[in-house]
């Protein structure tokens, strides 16, 4: 977020997603300091009929690289798999965002798919990777 009307409006997806038992989101913090938050991620788009939800995380820029979001994926998707009985759980994201695209296939995400333009971005259509992770 780089203002405060940008971070009501994520509060309120947040929200509006849980209340409608169609997403879960959890903070991202430092064992240390726990009170602390770095950034978030959860599942959305869940589509329960077919027993898959999307991941979506951030993170401050601060503490990229140290293997935070991998070890917060990592639970997310013993969540999803454990608690909500889901089959899948995919991942978009803009193929240039590299850290990312290792991260998710360090979790054992693959790639499943490459859409040119499909999205709409900043006034510009930007490419996407589509990863995903079978429960195996």
């Amino acid at each position: 977020m780089t203002n405060i009307d940008q971070a009501k409006a994520f509060i309120k997806l947040i929200t509006d997603l849980l209340e409608s038992n169609s997403g879960i989101t959890w903070a991202i913090t430092l064992k240390e300091y726990p009170d602390k938050l770095i950034g978030t991620i959860g599942l959305w788009r869940l589509i329960k009929q077919h027993h898959r939800a999307e991941i979506g995380y951030m993170l401050h820029p601060a503490y990229w690289r140290k293997g935070l979001a991998k070890e917060a994926i990592l639970k997310v998707n013993l969540f999803g798999f454990n608690e909500l009985k889901l089959h899948s759980i995919e991942g978009h994201i803009n193929p240039r965002n590299t850290a990312s695209a290792k991260t998710l296939e360090s979790t054992g995400f693959v790639r499943e798919a490459y859409f040119k333009e499909d999205f709409f971005f900043n006034g510009k259509f930007e490419d996407s990777a589509i990863y995903s992770l079978l429960n195996k």
